[in-house]
C-alpha cells in the first residue's frame, strides 16, 4: 500500500488554461490522484453519473483501496464517463465555490484533462460537427427542409450513426426555416446602437430550433413594460465544443459573443439567456476560460448575466409586474434542470408559475440525463435514459399535467421518454396571458362595492 496521499491542493492544481501548468500531464496526474482520493474517502456524488461509481469500483475490485494504482486506461474511462451536468461540484463540500481548502472542482478537472487530450490529439470529426451546433444549423436551413425529413429516414439515421456517432432512436429537434434573428431583426428589434434594459442571448438552440421560445420570452418582457433589446451576430456560447475539450472554438465563440454584448452591458443591459447551460457558461465559465484578452469584458458581461424568469422575478414588485393571466394549465410538473442549479439562483421560471391562478406545480430536481450532446451520441443514449429516470418519471406524474423545464434539451428527453414535450416557463407565462392560451379560464375576481 502507497503512503498517505495528502488531501491538500498539489503544486499541480490549476484551473485556468492561461496558466502553463494547467497544460502539464505530470501536474495534471497530481491533481487527478489527490482528487480520486478524496472522491474515495466521501463517496457522497455515487448516484450522479457513472463516473464515481466506476471509480470507485475501480479501486474496491481492482486495486485494493490503492488509489495511485489506477491505470490510465481506467482514468480515460472515468472522464469519459462525465457529461458535465455539474451536480457533484454543486453537492461537494470541498470547492472553490464554498472557498474549502482542499478547493475541488471535479468537472474542470475533466476538463482539463480533455483539452490536454485535445491539444495532444486533436478535435475528433463527432467532436467537430456536434461542437458547431450554428454551421450545422446553417446547412440544414440550406436543405430548405430536408434536414428535418432525412433526419426520420432509417437508412439517413444509420449512416449518421456510423459516421459522426449519433444513436439513431436518438430523438432530434427539427431546424427552424427561419432564425430567431432574422424574426427579431424583422421585428425591428435590433436597435443601431446598443440601448436597453436588457439584451436577449436567444443562444444557438433558440436561434436555430426553436425560435418561438425567444419570441415568447420577448412577449413576456414586452408585457411587462421592460425595455428589452435583441443583438445581431451572436454565435453559440462553446459548450458543445467545451465539454469535448475543445477550447480553441470556446474562446473564439466566447469573443465574439463578448464583442457584441460589452456595448449593450456599457449602456446598462443586463443580457438575458434563455438556456441555463448557456447561463452557466457565460457567468462561470468565460471568466477563467476566455483568452487574457477578452478577461475584463468576460467579467463584466458575466456579472450582467441573468435568467429570464430571474429578471422577471427581479421586478415582481414593481407596479409593471402583469399578473393579469387569462388562462391557467393547471396541473404543471416542472423540472429544474441541473445548469440552473449549479448557478445558485433558486427556480425563479416556477416561482413565476406559481403566480398563475390555478396553477398546481410538482418539482423534480433529478438531472434528466440528456446533457448537452451526452444523449445523442452512440455512447451515451442508453446511460442518459438510466440516469435521467427519476426525472422521467419525475414529470410524468401527475399524468394530465403540463411539463415545464427551462431546458429546451432536457424538453427533448422528456418527449422521447416521458411521452410529454416541455415547455419552457416563459411560453408557459406567454400562453398564461392569453385567453386562448389553455383551456382553463382564469376567474376573474371582482371587488364587491363598498357600503362606505
Amino acid at each position: 500500500m502507497s503512503k498517505p496521499i495528502s488531501y491538500q491542493p498539489t503544486d499541480g492544481l490549476s484551473y485556468d488554461p492561461a496558466d502553463k501548468k494547467y497544460w502539464d500531464p505530470e501536474a495534471l496526474q497530481k491533481e487527478i490522484t489527490r482528487t480520486f482520493e478524496i472522491c474515495h474517502g466521501c463517496r457522497m456524488c455515487f448516484k450522479f453519473c457513472d463516473s464515481f461509481p466506476d471509480l470507485f469500483d475501480f479501486i474496491d475490485n481492482r486495486h485494493d483501496g490503492d488509489v495511485e494504482k489506477i491505470t490510465a486506461e481506467e482514468t480515460e474511462h472515468v472522464m469519459n464517463e462525465c457529461f458535465q451536468c455539474k451536480l457533484c461540484e454543486v453537492q461537494c463540500p470541498y470547492t472553490v465555490r464554498d472557498q474549502h481548502e482542499y478547493q475541488l472542482d471535479f468537472p474542470r478537472l475533466v476538463h482539463r484533462y480533455s483539452a490536454q487530450k485535445v491539444a495532444r490529439d486533436g478535435v475528433s470529426f463527432q467532436h467537430k460537427v456536434l461542437g458547431d451546433p450554428d454551421a450545422t444549423g446553417k446547412m440544414a436551413r440550406a436543405s430548405l427542409g430536408m434536414a428535418n425529413t432525412m433526419n426520420r429516414v432509417g437508412i439517413h439515421r444509420w449512416f449518421m450513426e456510423k459516421a459522426l456517432g449519433i444513436h439513431r432512436d436518438k430523438l432530434l429537434p427539427d431546424f427552424a426555416g427561419k432564425t430567431f434573428e432574422s424574426w427579431a431583426e424583422a421585428e425591428g428589434l435590433i436597435p443601431k446602437t446598443p440601448q436597453g434594459e436588457a439584451v436577449l442571448f436567444q443562444t444557438c438552440y433558440v436561434q436555430n430550433n426553436e425560435p418561438e421560445i425567444g419570441q415568447d420570452t420577448i412577449d413576456v418582457l414586452q408585457k411587462n413594460q421592460v425595455e428589452v433589446s435583441c443583438a445581431k451576430g451572436l454565435q453559440c456560447c462553446g459548450m458543445p465544443a467545451w465539454e469535448h475539450g475543445d477550447l480553441k472554438s470556446l474562446q473564439s465563440q466566447a469573443a465574439e459573443n463578448l464583442k457584441t454584448l460589452e456595448p449593450y452591458v456599457d449602456a446598462g443591459a443586463k443580457v438575458l439567456v434563455i438556456n441555463p447551460t448557456c447561463a452557466m457558461m457565460m457567468r462561470r465559465e468565460y471568466p477563467e476560460l476566455v483568452d487574457v484578452a477578452d478577461r475584463e469584458r468576460a467579467k463584466k458581461v458575466a456579472d450582467a448575466v441573468m435568467d429570464p424568469s430571474e429578471f422577471l422575478w427581479s421586478i415582481r414588485k414593481e407596479d409593471r409586474f402583469n399578473d393579469e393571466f387569462k388562462s391557467t394549465p393547471g396541473e404543471v410538473a416542472y423540472h429544474a434542470p441541473c445548469h440552473l442549479r449549479a448557478q445558485g439562483v433558486g427556480f425563479k421560471g416556477r416561482d413565476l408559475l406559481k403566480k398563475i391562478p390555478g396553477l398546481k406545480p410538482s418539482t423534480t430536481m433529478e438531472c434528466c440525463g440528456h446533457d448537452g450532446t451526452y444523449a445523442m451520441t452512440v455512447d451515451g443514449f442508453e446511460p442518459s435514459q438510466r440516469i435521467g429516470k427519476k426525472a422521467i418519471d419525475g414529470v410524468k406524474e401527475p399524468e394530465k399535467a403540463l411539463c415545464a423545464t427551462d431546458c429546451p434539451l432536457a424538453a427533448i428527453q422528456f418527449e422521447q421518454h416521458a411521452g410529454k414535450k416541455g415547455m419552457h416557463p416563459m411560453s408557459i407565462l406567454a400562453r398564461a396571458y392569453r385567453s386562448d392560451g389553455f383551456d382553463q379560464a382564469v376567474e376573474v375576481k371582482t371587488e364587491t362595492p363598498s357600503t362606505k
